[in-house]
């Protein structure tokens, strides 16, 4: 696929103590260049971890084989340092919890100037004006820039997160559950924000979340995750509609609908696995 930014093939993700014990199993996925894909799946299915292998910072015990080619260079061949340099330039990830990803100590506004300052040399002027400019690109008053984390809202931590993320103007925006710990209206904030940027920046974006609602919201495409294995990936509009899988219409049932009509259905997991191996529907594409 030509217009592929980022390829992932056959990646696994094992302890090292135990190779044989796979985290993540043989994912092989594409994002289009200024595209957004989803992947959704429950909690423990090995999404995160594909998003940290991407970024290259899992823990120290673990270790990754396969590829992970972004812009025709192989992220899992570069050393720490070239990785650093790729790392919140051209590759920037907003993390789930901000309270976890800022520092309590520093304020919000030299924790952006930091972010820019480690890829670019702005004099204290320019590093200024763009914190400036980030604030309200994300819709927080530039008066809050000497604020400490825990002064802010939920919401406005995220938007610091998200002003952190495009501070370089990144290519590929990575989100793992961003709006997670946050009220509905707020969340609904926060994904108009990130399409927005999206256009504006001309970024393309890997969402990470366990909504089907949000994936019918923003995303392109979308892979399924059950288990550390992609199980079913394609276009939004095709996998929502004819979902192929077992393990994607057993994620569906779980849905409420607006009117409260639907009968829930709880997953059944050892009629799915037999399911699963009965079809010997391992990965599907729509």
């Amino acid at each position: 696929m030509t217009n592929s930014i980022l390829k992932i093939n056959n990646l696994k993700v094992f302890p090292n103590i135990n190779s044989r014990l796979k985290l993540v199993k043989n994912i092989s996925l594409r994002l289009k260049k200024g595209k957004t894909t989803c992947i959704v799946g429950e909690s423990g299915s090995g999404k995160s971890l594909t998003a940290l292998s991407v970024m290259r910072l899992l823990s120290s015990q673990l270790s990754m084989s396969g590829s992970i080619v972004f812009e025709g260079i192989d992220l899992l061949n570069l050393s720490k340092e070239e990785i650093r340099k790729k790392r919140g330039k051209d590759i920037a990830m907003i993390f789930q919890e901000p309270m976890t990803s800022l520092n309590p100590v520093l304020t919000i506004g030299y924790q952006i100037q930091e972010a820019i300052s480690v890829h670019e040399s702005p004099n204290k002027v320019e590093l200024n004006s763009r914190v400036s400019k980030l604030l309200k690109t994300v819709g927080i008053p530039v008066d809050r820039m000497n604020s400490y984390p825990d002064e802010l809202s939920g919401g406005q931590r995220q938007r610091v997160m998200i002003a952190m993320a495009i501070s370089c103007s990144p290519k590929l925006l990575i989100a793992d559950e961003p709006t997670t710990a946050l009220d509905v209206t707020v969340q609904a904030q926060i994904l108009n924000l990130l399409d927005d940027l999206k256009l504006k920046f001309e970024m393309t974006m890997l969402f990470i979340t366990h909504d089907f609602g949000v994936v019918e919201d923003i995303a392109d495409d979308v892979a399924v995750m059950f288990q550390g294995e992609i199980v079913e990936q394609g276009s939004v509009a095709k996998v929502l509609k004819n979902p192929k899988h077992p393990y994607t219409r057993a994620l569906l049932d779980c849905v409420p609908d607006a009117y409260g009509k639907k009968d829930l259905k709880p997953i059944d997991y050892i009629a799915l696995k037999e399911l699963m191996g009965k079809k010997n529907a391992n990965f599907i594409r729509s």
